[in-house]
């Protein structure tokens, strides 16, 4: 879905620092026109951000990014981290008998390899 999609990206700039906590993010006419999508979907994936305490309203002045944003995405994303990529590794390396440890070297290689 399309608002997912913008909240996820306005996670991904929270967690790269684009957009700090304390500091306003584009506006829904911004977001919509940028991304040439309906100001109501735009409107979705902000409230998204604004039911999980990720952004918040001033009213009159625009949406911001709250204050333990970044930690808070931090821990949700870590544990769906493990649920989705850890998981799933675990499980396919049993399937084709990589022991722990090389599992472990492999994971190494990969994330040397940025």
């Amino acid at each position: 879905m399309i608002y997912i999609q913008l909240a996820d990206w306005i996670e991904d700039e929270i967690l790269a620092g684009t957009f700090p906590e304390e500091t306003q993010i584009p506006s829904v006419a911004d977001l919509s026109a940028n991304f040439k999508i309906n100001h109501m979907t735009a409107l979705k994936g902000i409230a998204v951000l604004t039911d999980n305490g990720i952004i918040y309203k001033k009213r009159g002045v625009g949406m911001f990014v709250s204050e333990g944003a970044v930690k808070k995405l931090r821990a949700r994303r870590r544990r769906e981290f493990c649920g989705r990529y850890l998981k799933t590794a675990a499980d396919e390396a049993k399937k084709l008998g990589i022991e722990f440890d090389e599992l472990v070297e492999m994971m190494k290689g990969e994330y040397d390899n940025e």
